[in-house]
């Protein structure tokens, strides 16, 4: 069985760097964070971030894409656990590293293997002498992470029990009466990618509107694989991100066939970010999925409530069909969303919903109606 297009001993040089990375910036955000490591939760306010909650483990590493304030072109930052921020492009200029990816692109990173890892290690030990320097959260603005993905958004359907219970009656695809035994794909365009503070529009000419919320946990690909066995399928995670997949149910569930797709695909309908947290950083079974609207939370169940773990689904989805560097996998909803509640909820225009993913990031999107 292929698992991937690389040796293993150079898998294993790649696992190295990543976690050796991740403990220089690690040890470099314990020193500089002090007393704010005990806190728990985010503070935000307005769209923006205020201050940096921890991720879930300690060695992990926060990529954001932002607009630094004084510019006008996206630059890809490390995020330092005092809100502090490493212009990598910056960063490779005054130490004289010809950096061997586009360090405007967070693609160009995640495809840059060993080598842009061992670049960033550079880096982020260098940044321990002059992280006071460094810009703050108020002096960017965040994009998705990844604001033009390559390829469609792969979206796991029915991957909570709860979920799938809940959504028997409201459903007009009442033929499925059971949980398939293998994950449910389906995908969603690349121009639903969002920002993680930008608003989602509401479009008049899709009446009825019934915008719904599915907070979930974003896989991002780090490394190219088909027919990858799920014993090897964590090997090829480069990191997590809060992502919603925001769902315009009456496209969904009753034009088209019944087919997800164009339901699903709305324009900016995919908010991410505020960033990647590497896979070194994150415990998934210390991972929560939580929405809320308007403050109100709608959902919040833990990854291991998941009824398809994430070496499942990889395993699955690479079954003949070629993953790639930077590839999202949005990794299904938990239950609690608004077409299967009693009376049915859906989104208002200057409703502010809010996904969270505990110990990787939290984004916040208002729903804004267009003319």
């Amino acid at each position: 069985m292929e698992t991937n297009h690389d040796t293993q001993p150079d898998q294993r040089r790649r696992n190295v760097l990543r976690a050796g990375a991740s403990a220089a910036v690690g040890s470099l955000l314990i020193a500089a964070q002090g007393a704010g490591q005990a806190q728990q939760t985010g503070s935000y306010s307005g769209t923006q971030i205020t201050s940096v909650p921890p991720l879930s483990a300690a060695i992990g590493l926060r990529l954001a894409t932002c607009i630094l304030a004084g510019a006008t072109q996206p630059a890809v930052v490390l995020v330092l656990d005092d809100g502090r921020l490493l212009d990598l492009k910056a960063a490779a200029h005054q130490q004289g590293i010809a950096l061997v990816f586009d360090p405007a692109s967070m693609l160009g990173l995640i495809k840059s293997g060993n080598t842009g890892l061992a670049q960033l290690q550079a880096l982020a030990t260098h940044a321990r002498q002059h992280a006071k320097s460094l810009p703050t959260l108020a002096q960017a603005q965040f994009l998705s992470p990844i604001p033009q993905p390559e390829r469609n958004i792969y979206c796991v359907g029915w991957n909570y029990l709860d979920h799938f219970e809940e959504g028997k009656k409201a459903r007009q695809d009442t033929v499925v009466e059971k949980l398939p035994d293998h994950p449910v794909f389906f995908t969603k365009g690349t121009h639903t990618m969002n920002g993680p503070f930008d608003p989602i529009p509401m479009d008049p000419t899709n009446e009825p509107l019934m915008k719904d919320w599915e907070a979930e946990l974003a896989v991002i690909i780090g490394q190219r694989g088909r027919n990858i066995s799920e014993d090897k399928a964590m090997e090829h995670v480069f990191g997590y991100s809060a992502y919603n997949d925001t769902t315009e149910r009456a496209i969904q569930q009753k034009r088209h066939g019944g087919q997800w797709f164009k339901g699903k695909s709305l324009d900016g309908h995919g908010p991410m970010g505020p960033w990647i947290a590497t896979a070194a950083g994150v415990r998934l079974d210390d991972v929560r999925v939580i929405c809320r609207v308007n403050g109100v939370e709608k959902q919040n169940a833990s990854y291991r409530q998941m009824y398809f773990k994430i070496p499942r689904i990889i395993a699955e989805l690479s079954r003949g069909l070629t993953l790639e560097p930077g590839d999202i996998i949005a990794t299904g909803t938990p239950s609690g969303v608004g077409f299967a509640r009693k009376p049915q909820q859906f989104l208002q225009a200057g409703d502010v919903m809010e996904t969270e993913i505990v110990g990787v990031g939290l984004i916040r999107n208002t729903i804004r109606l267009e003319s």
